[in-house]
């Protein structure tokens, strides 16, 4: 994939993270806005074909898509992409991000989420690029005492994975006060779903699963025997776990509204936002909408609760819809629609190759 032609008036997004699930929705996006996108990955939960795949569906502008396989740890990789361009904003996915791994990992991701923000934030303060679209989570709410989440609830966060995100936060923060010339927007997700509605691209993790719906359509395809749903004694309406699930294409059209932000709006500072829908769906609704969508029986076992999980997270959006013009449009149906239409396309994912050991 090549850069399109010099274009003035075209301006330049560097999305770290960008091959991976969210991020390569964000790309399309970005792409059909008609913004010239460099995409950085390491390939590491994510692969090249998605990218792919984001350029064709782009048509014409998929010409103004690029990618380097780096890491955000290595400086050096990172200092040699930013001299050879010079971006405008930067959106930042890049990270590990399951709540399980981090509280048997801590240490991985610790040093792998620390290191690869600090060294962005460095290179694009020594470049000038004060720009950032930060891709936080609703993990740094912790366990609310209540909900709907605004954004000036109290923030603690039950895992390491949250805690890395509150402290990226909290470095943001500390970034802009420390110099008001950066513009900064904090984008805490609820829970990603679904697929673009072509099937062309949706979210493919590499190994075992560590959210909902990618265990629930490899079970659909027959990857998997039963969905493992974690702890059916909570105190919600039907023991299961409430999350706020947001489509992925609602999910990445909220990036585009919040780079909107941050080039028309001088004094933004360091801005926090929610992406969600406002409401709660338990697992066993889910799995439900899911059943109805594809017509698949879910076969469910239940087991012990995982560390570090909470009973019941949704997302207040007033703000984001009154601030930033943005609001989801799709409900589980949709969500549910899709996730099922990338499944049955491409049942083995991205790659198409069978995993002998998912039983």
């Amino acid at each position: 994939m090549m850069n399109g032609t010099d274009d003035l008036q075209q301006q330049t997004i560097l999305v770290t993270g960008g091959a991976g699930y969210i991020g390569s929705h964000t790309v399309l996006q970005l792409l059909q806005a008609d913004y010239k996108v460099v995409v950085v990955d390491n390939l590491s939960n994510s692969v090249e074909e998605a990218l792919k795949r984001v350029a064709d569906l782009a048509g014409s502008n998929g010409r103004n898509l690029s990618f380097y396989k780096i890491d955000l740890c290595d400086k050096n990789a990172l200092e040699n992409i930013f001299m050879v361009t010079r971006f405008d904003a930067v959106i930042h996915f890049a990270g590990l991000k399951a709540v399980g791994e981090s509280v048997a990992k801590p240490l991985s991701y610790y040093y792998n989420n620390f290191v690869s923000t600090l060294n962005l934030l460095q290179v694009m303060n020594d470049k000038g690029c004060k720009k950032l679209v930060y891709s936080s989570s609703a993990t740094v709410y912790g366990q609310p005492k209540a909900v709907p989440c605004t954004e000036d609830f109290p923030l603690e966060a039950l895992n390491p994975y949250g805690r890395t995100k509150l402290c990226a936060e909290q470095i943001c923060n500390d970034l802009h006060i420390g110099d008001p010339e950066w513009r900064i927007i904090l984008l805490r997700y609820f829970n990603p779903v679904a697929a673009h509605p072509s099937g062309e691209i949706g979210e493919d993790p590499l190994g075992i699963p560590n959210n909902l719906m990618p265990f629930v359509q490899q079970v659909a395809v027959g990857r998997r025997r039963e969905l493992a749903v974690f702890g059916n004694d909570y105190p919600t309406r039907d023991g299961t776990g409430v999350r706020d699930y947001i489509h992925v294409v609602d999910l990445a059209d909220g990036h585009i509204a919040a780079l909107e932000k941050l080039f028309n709006l001088s004094d933004i500072g360091c801005a926090v936002y929610n992406l969600g829908t406002g409401k709660g769906t338990s697992v066993l609704e889910m799995v439900a909408a899911f059943e109805k969508a594809s017509g698949k029986v879910i076969p469910l076992k239940v087991v012990d609760r995982r560390p570090g999980d909470c009973s019941e997270v949704y997302a207040a959006t007033n703000k984001a819809e009154q601030e930033l013009g943005w609001k989801a449009r799709y409900g589980i149906e949709e969500m549910c629609r899709d996730q099922w239409n990338w499944a049955n396309k491409n049942p083995w994912g991205y790659e198409g190759s069978l995993e002998k050991d998912c039983m």
